[in-house]
């Protein structure tokens, strides 16, 4: 599913996506969002940006690993999935990444149910990642990709990234267990309660 970041109405319709994917996978879980890439790299700080965004909006409904002070890139990877996965039992782990497309996908957010392929775009061999990934088509892709990611406007990498942090706190606060969500005893679901 693609949700162009300048649309507010596919702000919401992301929003639905990403809430409707949480309550049926990841009943009971802890949800951690992984934002993978590095400040180094204009194009690539998409991910570490959001990261940064969620960190500082103090969010407690999600737990968030990848920022512009700490990123998780190829070198720490591995090793931070480790930490995850010795931290959280059975964590729902959302992959957030930069990624390169055609013209006309530029500016998209890409929600995919399953991994990503961080680094595919550098031909890095890195593990799949995520129960649920969401990329950010920032540039074009299919020629020099380091070079492009490094020339990649800012202006637009920090937008698509407010905007999909944006959505994420939204989600924060409705699954909110001390706010807006009831466990439904007897059927095992959750469900949002409206927001106030």
């Amino acid at each position: 599913m693609k949700f162009y970041f300048q649309n507010p109405e596919d702000k919401k319709l992301l929003k639905t996506a990403i809430s409707r994917a949480i309550l049926r996978k990841a009943l009971n879980r802890p949800v951690v969002i992984l934002c993978i890439g590095t400040d180094r790299s204009t194009g690539d700080a998409f991910g570490p940006l959001v990261g940064s965004f969620l960190k500082n909006a103090r969010i407690n409904f999600f737990h968030v690993y990848g920022c512009l002070e700490e990123p998780v890139h190829a070198v720490n990877l591995e090793e931070t999935l480790k930490n995850i996965y010795l931290q959280y039992k059975n964590p729902f782990l959302i992959a957030v990444d930069a990624s390169l497309g055609s013209l006309n996908s530029v500016g998209q957010i890409v929600l995919k149910d399953g991994p990503l392929n961080p680094g595919a775009a550098l031909n890095k061999k890195l593990p799949p990642v995520g129960d649920l990934s969401l990329t950010g088509v920032v540039n074009v892709g299919g020629f020099m990709e380091f070079m492009v990611l490094q020339n990649t406007r800012l202006s637009t990498v920090m937008a698509m990234a407010r905007f999909l942090s944006e959505v994420l706190i939204e989600l924060s606060h409705q699954f909110s267990p001390a706010e807006h969500l009831q466990f439904l005893q007897g059927n095992g679901r959750w469900r949002l309660l409206p927001e106030l």
